[in-house]
């Protein structure tokens, strides 16, 4: 089967990059206060869990043997309070932990969000959303534990290996260093793995994303799929990539869990070693209660090793994590304001294209040297063949996109100069994707103005005709839609998308393919609202109904990325070239 676009993994950066985990402190620096306070009741939870072995030590050795039965009571409460305060050290902490992790989720989450809403709509052109989306989701949702839990016990397993070391030598030093004989073992182990660990996870999540963003979109486009019948050949797509992702994360899994069957077999061969030199090879007369307590205190050392060999694995698969996103935290927000960009109160709506050339692709010129001037209140009309470069204009008048060549002027003033909110807030843009959210009707209208009354929504819908269906809906303008508007027609989407442009009160309006979707007859009713609105305003339109832009002031014919014709209606009729062509064949 054909390679497709979910196929294609994205690159695996060389090495282990601990810069991206050193980075990420950024994240954890708020809470540092709080992680510290866990840090200390991990401790403090630890050296209590460490002395109950030398508590039995005494038990075994003095209080047993001399039938002594006050010091057994007073060695089994304090005994029993260690154990206690341990727990209730070790509780305060994961709550402590539990409150890090999720605040540092929501500021993760945050950044890369607010990054989102800045990037381009050439950072959306070139990538499935659902790579996207796993990223926002997924990817935070599995580092916080790392970041928080993960540190913090990395410190907490290092000060055990310490606090145990100091009790193992302080009791018996021979046996101390059998228990420490297993280290260099684990550490050739560590070194052997971690590059195929490394390489392991990245492929994994690449796997995930592939799966994640094909599912996205197999969601979005279900109805198609039923009208053309894929649903076979989208399952045999989907189950490939999902073979693909479960064999990757077996192979992750593996490799990750093979750590701890590594580690714990050293645990055990250290322990029997421990048993056997200390009745055999170091002194038959060996205390019961020293064996015993070296023997706990070989499987605490060992407990923090085994921790922190996890740890290591873990950290592996949260730098890869965190390379997706701060890579996308770190993609260049192309459009954005110059130095020294003013923002304006008002526009009159002169708009001036000088010399402008654009690409989609270098190399490939979706527009040509393109130069015309609109003075305000003026209505201009584009047409031409599809993929002429019509909708690309309206997109660099918008700012959506930056020229390649040449410069646009709103009032004499270069658009690079002028703030993008202050630009996009005098400017009604309907694009001809009428997207609609998941909200009420109201609410989507509201969108255009967010503080706008009941009346003014109300009335923006009156001026495009749509409140003609909306009052048929069953709870009016507060009938609830999802995503898309899944309970509206294509046509009555694009109305409620129409008011919400209107609802700004804009000094420009750009409207691409506004009616496309519109009946006939209820087009011919929008006719008059459109005229009002456009009324003393600048506003260039897209249409495919030539009927629709017969009164503007300018239209021009766009031809591969170039305007080959500019006149009124009449003017190009009696021109005969190819508005007239385009004319007469509709």
């Amino acid at each position: 089967m054909a390679r497709n676009k979910y196929d294609i993994d994205e690159e695996l950066e060389k090495g282990f990059d601990f810069g991206k985990l050193k980075r990420s402190f950024v994240y954890i620096k708020p809470y540092k206060w709080f992680m510290i306070g866990a840090l200390l009741l991990s401790a403090l939870s630890s050296i209590l869990a460490l002395v109950t072995p030398t508590l039995l030590q005494r038990v075994m050795d003095i209080a047993i043997p001399d039938g002594n039965r006050g010091l057994l009571t007073r060695l089994s409460f304090l005994t029993l309070g260690a154990i206690l305060l341990s727990v209730v050290f070790g509780a305060l902490r994961g709550v402590i932990m539990s409150y890090c992790g999720q605040h540092m989720i929501y500021d993760i989450r945050k950044d890369i969000f607010d990054h989102l809403q800045q990037l381009p709509f050439s950072y959306y052109d070139s990538r499935p959303h659902g790579k996207i989306l796993v990223r926002v989701v997924n990817y935070v949702n599995s580092v916080s534990d790392t970041l928080t839990n993960g540190l913090v016990n990395a410190l907490l397993d290092l000060m055990n290996i310490v606090f145990i070391a100091v009790f193992m030598f302080a009791m018996d030093v021979k046996l101390s260093l059998i228990i420490l004989s297993g280290m260099p073992v684990l550490l050739v182990v560590i070194f052997l793995l971690k590059n195929v660990q490394k390489r392991a996870n990245f492929v994994l999540n690449n796997k995930s994303s592939n799966l994640t963003a094909y599912t996205c979109e197999s969601i979005e486009g279900v109805k198609v799929s039923q009208i053309f019948n894929r649903q076979q050949e989208n399952m045999e797509i989907y189950s490939r990539l999902n073979d693909v992702y479960q064999k990757a994360w077996f192979k992750s899994a593996y490799l990750n869990n093979a750590m701890s069957p590594i580690t714990e077999n050293l645990k055990q061969l250290v322990l029997a070693l421990v048993y056997v030199a200390g009745i055999l090879l170091i002194s038959p007369s060996i205390e019961v209660g020293v064996l015993i307590a070296m023997a706990t205190y070989s499987s605490r050392f060992w407990q923090p090793v085994v921790s922190l060999a996890n740890i290591y694995n873990n950290f592996l698969k949260t730098t890869s994590y965190l390379e997706r996103i701060f890579q996308t935290i770190d993609e260049p927000v192309d459009i954005k304001d110059t130095e020294g960009a003013k923002e304006i109160d008002n526009i009159e709506g002169n708009v001036e294209f000088r010399n402008v050339s654009f690409e989609y692709e270098k190399g490939v010129r979706v527009l040509d040297n393109v130069s015309f001037t609109v003075k305000k209140g003026e209505s201009v009309a584009f047409v031409g063949p599809t993929g002429a470069g019509k909708s690309t204009i309206i997109n660099l008048i918008s700012r959506f996109y930056e020229p390649t060549e040449g410069q646009i002027f709103i009032d004499g003033v270069e658009i690079r100069d002028i703030t993008i909110e202050s630009l996009r807030s005098k400017m009604g843009i309907m694009l001809q994707d009428s997207f609609i959210f998941t909200d009420t009707i109201a609410g989507n209208v509201r969108y255009g103005k967010l503080d706008a009354t009941d009346e003014e929504v109300r009335s923006a819908c009156r001026t495009v005709c749509a409140d003609t269906f909306i009052e048929k809906m069953p709870d009016g303008y507060e009938t609830g839609v999802t995503e898309r508007g899944g309970q509206l027609s294509q046509g009555q989407r694009q109305l409620v998308a129409f008011a919400r442009t209107v609802i700004s009160d804009p000094a420009v309006i750009i409207l691409d393919e506004a009616t496309s979707s519109i009946d006939a007859e209820t087009e011919k009713l929008l006719q008059t609202g459109i005229e009002h609105i456009l009324k003393g305003r600048t506003s260039f339109v897209i249409a495919h109904r030539l009927s629709t832009i017969r009164n503007c002031d300018k239209i021009m014919y766009i031809d591969k990325g170039r305007i080959t014709e500019c006149g009124t209606h009449d003017e190009l009729m009696a021109k005969k070239g190819d508005y007239y062509r385009l004319h007469n064949a509709q």
